[in-house]
This record gives C-alpha cells, structure tokens and sequence, in this order.
C-alpha cells in the first residue's frame, strides 16, 4: 500500500515537474486561406489525386496535420463576415462591423494583433500576402481603421508598425488621392528605415538590415502576385515571401509569422475553379516551407492555419453523382489572364477578331473541341458571345469579381468548362460556412473541436505566452 502511495506521488511529481519545464513555442507561424473552407480544400485534393487516375484525393501537407477543428466566422453585424472584420476577429481576437480593421464594434478603441503582442514580447515579426500589403486581411495585424478601403491611411500604420518583414504584391494604393503633396508609402516606408525589395531574386543577392517590405520585381496591374495557374519562373511566389521571411526573422527569441494565401478569395469570386485549386496548392507550398522548419525544430515551432471565412459557395457535384476533374486539367490561365489574351487579339487585330481566332484560343487555353467535348449548345453559347461582344467590337466587360472585370466570354467559357467538371457555385460572395483550422507542433492540440474564430488568436496568445491585454 505504501509503495503504492509513493508511486502515485512521484508520478504527480513527474507530471507537475513536466509542466514547469515545458516551454512555450519559440516560432509561430499563422497561414489564413482567404475565403477557403472545407470544399476548397477537398477540390484541390480531388485535383492533384486525380491526375492519371479515375477518381480519390492526394493529401496536401496542412491536411496531414494531427490536430483539426472547425470555427464560426461570423462578424458583429452581420452572419457573414467580409475579410476586415474577419481578419480582424482572427488577429485580435474580437469581433468587430464588416469592413472594419482593428478596431472595437464602437470603432474607436483600438484592438492589438497577436502580430503586435508577440513584438511587445521581443519576438521579430513579419506579415505576408499574396495580394496588396495594405489589404484587409494584413492590415488587420498591423492598422486600426475604420474603413478598409483607407488604403493610403494603412499604409501609414505598416510603416509605424516597426514589424520586422513584410512580403506581398505591392501597395494597393501608394499615393494619397486626396493630397497629392502627401508623400508616397515608398517614401514613408523608407523613412521608417525599412528597405524595400523588388524580387526574390534581389533579396537573394543582399538584404541588410532588419526591417525589409519584400515586393513583386514588376508592377503588376493589380498588384497582387499573380495567380499561379499564370505565374512565371520570374514571378515572386507565396512560397519565396515565406522563404524569405523565414531568413529575416530568425533569431533567438523567436519570431511570429503571418502568411495569407489571399488569392483564394479573388478566383473563388470569379467562380473560377481551376484557378481556386492552384492557389489552395501554391498556399500549401509556402506551409510546407514552415512545415520543413517544424521538423527541424519540433519542439519550438507552432503551426496554425485556417481561412476567414469561405467564398462561393462552392459545391463538388452537380447532380450527377460525379465528378471530372480532368476536365480543368486543360485550363491554361486564369479568367484574368484570358481576359488579357482577349484584350491583346482586340488590340492586335485593331477589333475584328475572327470566330476561328477566339476558337484558337478557347480550345489552346480550356481544351475545348480538343481534350474536352462541348455541347451544341455550350458551343453556341460561345459563339453567341463572341458575336455580342467581340464580333461587334463592343468593349463589354461586366464585374464578375470583386476584383476585376473580365472579358464576358471568359468568364462563360470558365463557367462552361466548370460544369463540364461538375463544379457548381450559387454565388460570387462570401458564405456563413465553417472554417477549417489545422494545427501541428507545441501546443498544437488546443486547435480541436469547434471554436470561433476569435478563440484562436487567443489561444496562440496563451500557447506562446503573449501578453493577454487586447484593448489599448
């Protein structure tokens, strides 16, 4: 009996020593999928699983992770959240009005970002995107505004910030509209010691200094990085900004890393599947490079990833009991950079694009007539188009995005080769669905079960002892 009793208070002994030494993870990285949800990830899965073969899903390295759970995005004033008040919920902590960064529901008290508490703590920052710096999702680490479209404002706060790296397209707005003596947010930048990179390979070549805004080498039209699916080996990647961040901010103390797969969002607002799919992939290549840091330091590294909220309302199937994905395998660009294509044949042929041009280029790009069969009257659907807005040499475009205006016949020609795949989307917008968190490393295992999003900033606060005071 005595030895029993000694036995049991030793193992509470054990168990309570244990706790003492049990550290904090040194390494926090934080990926948001930017209007990516359950069906996002599983088509993307459906994707890579079945190229050369009939049907199954491959894993992609976050869903490998031990630890999931599910969490509730709603906003302050609304079921469905928008990216400022979900970015906002998902850095700080609380939930504040659509359209909101970093500020209470009263919009006067400011929030701190985990991104902030973990500075205050000795910890090197950095925030990464592949859309603008200043955009909502970002921004809602760094800025307190009222409106997420005060660009220019947040811009300002990057700056203030003193975060250590920042990787992304580019500003959305450099200038101040509303005074043209206002400096521009390069200068602002500059002034605030940080050194601005143009290109993965530029930053490979030399980046002193402890404060770097890494930015795409060419300015872009929409100054995002670009969409995978049309990506260049020259084009600065998702993966490359996590690389390099990685580099900036490694020390001692440790570092906390925010990375947003933002384009997600925008090719789900278009309903452009294929491009969807290559962005869940492209966003979990920059995960694997975190995931190749967790291995070598397992016991010091945190890795949490979840989305805002979903766009779409994608849907895998249609009514028939299938799916053929590979069906997208033939498309070649994006709805943006078919929209470019068509652009170019315009201006090249001064208006008078021929229908067996636009059939070129609608079989060399989304394999119609080609590897993938259409309809008679998907075809004349197609025809009609051309015939609408291209044959009259009508400069027609209509907002199927948030984010851009597509040329009509490739937003219907994306549309078309969607439900040849059995892809369906019933909006362009954002849902009230379930987010997906995935977690690996020290601490991992509070990332189960369902949650909301503001519980998980908290606990990454509580997991890597940040300090718990939010309102300043």
């Amino acid at each position: 009996m005595k030895q029993k009793r000694f036995l049991s208070v030793m193992l509470l002994l054990a168990c309570f020593c244990l706790t003492i030494v049990a550290k904090a993870p040194k390494y926090v990285f934080y990926f948001i999928g930017d209007g990516m949800s359950l069906n996002h990830i599983m088509g993307a899965q459906c994707f890579l699983g079945q190229k050369g073969a009939a049907q199954g899903v491959a894993p992609l390295c976050f869903t490998g992770f031990p630890y999931t759970g599910l969490a509730t995005a709603y906003s302050a004033n609304s079921d469905v959240t928008d990216s400022a008040a979900g970015g906002t919920a998902l850095a700080c902590g609380e939930k504040t009005l659509n359209g909101t960064i970093g500020l209470a529901v009263n919009q006067v008290a400011k929030l701190n970002s985990i991104a902030a508490l973990a500075k205050e703590q000795g910890k090197r920052v950095g925030i990464a995107t592949s859309v603008t710096l200043n955009h909502a999702t970002p921004a809602a680490f760094y800025a307190h505004q009222a409106s997420r479209n005060d660009y220019y404002e947040i811009g300002l706060q990057l700056a203030q910030s003193g975060y250590n790296f920042f990787g992304g397209g580019d500003f959305e707005e450099n200038v101040n509209a509303a005074d043209k003596d206002a400096p521009q947010l390069y200068d602002v930048a500059k002034e605030a010691d940080y050194r601005i990179i143009r290109g993965y390979d530029k930053f490979q070549k030399g980046h002193r200094g402890n404060k770097i805004i890494l930015i795409q080498e060419k300015d872009a039209v929409e100054k995002t990085l670009p969409y995978a699916i049309d990506a260049t080996e020259d084009d600065l990647s998702l993966a490359e900004i996590t690389t390099a961040a990685i580099e900036v901010l490694d020390n001692k103390k440790g570092f906390f890393l925010m990375v947003e797969g933002g384009k997600i969002d925008y090719a789900a607002h278009a309903n452009d599947a294929a491009t969807v799919f290559h962005e869940v992939l492209d966003f979990d290549k920059a995960i694997q490079i975190a995931y190749e840091f967790y291995l070598q330091h397992p016991k010091e590294t945190l890795i949490v990833v979840t989305a805002d909220h979903e766009t779409g309302g994608l849907t895998l199937g249609n009514g028939r009991y299938a799916l053929n994905f590979p069906a997208l395998y033939a498309q070649k660009v994006s709805h943006v950079g078919f929209s470019r294509l068509v652009n170019r044949m315009r201006h090249e042929t001064k208006d008078k694009v021929t229908w067996d041009q636009m059939r070129e280029a609608l079989k060399e790009n989304f394999g119609f007539w080609d590897t993938v069969s259409l309809s008679a009257s998907e075809e004349q659907a197609l025809y009609d188009e051309y015939q609408r807005s291209i044959a009259n040499n009508k400069d027609v475009r209509m907002a199927k995005s948030l984010y851009y205006m597509d040329e009509p016949i490739a937003a219907l020609a994306v549309k078309i080769l969607d439900n040849i795949a059995m892809v369906s989307w019933p909006v362009g917008s954002h849902t009230a669905a379930y987010v997906p968190v995935f977690a690996v490393g020290n601490g991992a295992e509070r990332f189960t079960g369902q949650m909301d999003n503001t519980d998980i900033p908290k606990r990454i606060a509580e997991v890597a002892e940040y300090n718990k005071e939010n309102k300043k």
